[in-house]
This record gives structure tokens, C-alpha cells and sequence, in this order.
């Protein structure tokens, strides 16, 4: 954290999208795109800067964000209904590019309890971002290898063109922490 915020970086998060970034050239100006569970805004602040300004950025998280410049936040929980809705407004039909997902829940420290709630939340990115993703659209999800993680990695295999696995440098090296980047939603998953 302390590298982070010595180059002005929210969290150290932000060097994971750019790692990532280095190697798939995700994010790009002009795009639109979606970063849930954003707070504190590492990767939304990362990103932000590789569009500088051109594009649309919605960030949302159930905890409060402080602004970031290009970067519009919506706080509340994405699977509601009304926070659908709102993204939905603002986003005026338009499809979504890049959903970006560095979630994870709060940790309980029961192993089995963590790793079902942690692959929930991959589940529900993922089905929040097949309806809005345009025919080239791209889904970056954090998963933990574990309890459930073969049946997850076989649904967006399923669902889209191409999926690749990530572990970038700056996860930790003891983390079973990895990036599912899922590409080009095949026709009928919208």
C-alpha cells in the first residue's frame, strides 16, 4: 500500500489492472465501461487515466468512493433493482464494453464460507455483464482457485469466445487470488 501511495495510486489493486492492462490492451479511450465494486477506486482511478476523458466510466460499490476525476459513481449494491435501473439511465441504451470486477467479499475467515462468497460474486458479474456487453465485449473478474472455480471457469467458457487466466505480479504470491478474462459473449448469452 505504501508503494501505491507514493505514486498516487488509491490502492495497490491499481497495479494489477495495469499489469493486466500491459498485456491485453483492455481499456482503451472512448470505451464505455463498468467497474463494480469499485471503492476505493484503484482500478476505476487506473483506468480513468488510460481513457483520459474520452469514454464513460460508471463506478459502483455499496461503500461510499470518494470523486475521481472521469469517473461517475453510483453507490449501492448491483444485483438491486434500482441500482440496475440507474446504471441502466445512465448507460441510455448503450452497450457496455468492459465490466470490470475486483469484488471479494468481507472475509470470515471460514475457508469454505469465504470461497462460496467470493465465487457468488464472480457469478453475479458475470451475470450482470452478459445483458449489457456489445459483441466484443470483455469481462474481467476476480476468482480465488478453489471450491467451485472449475464449475465457474467451465459457465464462461460456455458463454464466451475466449477465456484466459491472469495472475498478475502484484497479487501475492501465496494468494490463490486469479483474473478470469472472458471475451466476445457468444450469440444467444445476451
Amino acid at each position: 500500500m505504501k508503494r501505491a501511495q507514493a505514486q498516487g495510486w488509491r490502492s495497490r489493486a491499481a497495479f494489477k489492472l495495469e499489469e493486466i492492462q500491459r498485456r491485453d490492451h483492455l481499456i482503451k479511450p472512448g470505451m464505455i465501461i463498468v467497474d463494480l465494486g469499485a471503492a476505493p477506486g484503484g482500478w476505476s482511478q487506473y483506468a480513468a487515466g488510460v481513457m483520459a476523458g474520452r469514454g464513460l466510466l460508471l463506478a459502483l460499490d455499496i461503500l461510499p468512493m470518494a470523486p475521481l476525476a472521469g469517473v461517475e459513481f453510483l453507490q449501492g449494491d448491483f444485483t438491486d433493482a434500482e441500482v440496475l435501473a440507474r446504471l441502466r439511465e445512465r448507460l441510455a441504451e448503450r452497450r457496455v464494453d468492459l465490466v470490470l470486477s475486483d469484488m471479494a467479499p468481507n472475509i470470515t475467515g471460514e475457508d469454505d464460507v469465504d470461497q462460496a462468497r467470493t465465487m457468488r460474486l464472480a457469478e453475479q458479474a458475470m451475470e450482470f455483464a452478459c445483458p449489457l456487453l456489445t459483441a466484443r465485449g470483455t469481462l474481467l473478474v476476480k476468482v480465488f482457485q478453489g471450491a467451485g472455480f472449475a464449475e465457474f471457469l467451465q459457465v464462461l467458457r460456455r458463454d464466451f469466445e475466449t477465456v484466459v487466466t491472469r495472475k498478475p505480479g502484484a497479487s501475492r504470491a501465496r494468494s490463490r487470488e486469479l483474473y478470469l478474462l472472458a471475451q466476445r459473449p457468444k450469440s444467444g448469452v445476451v
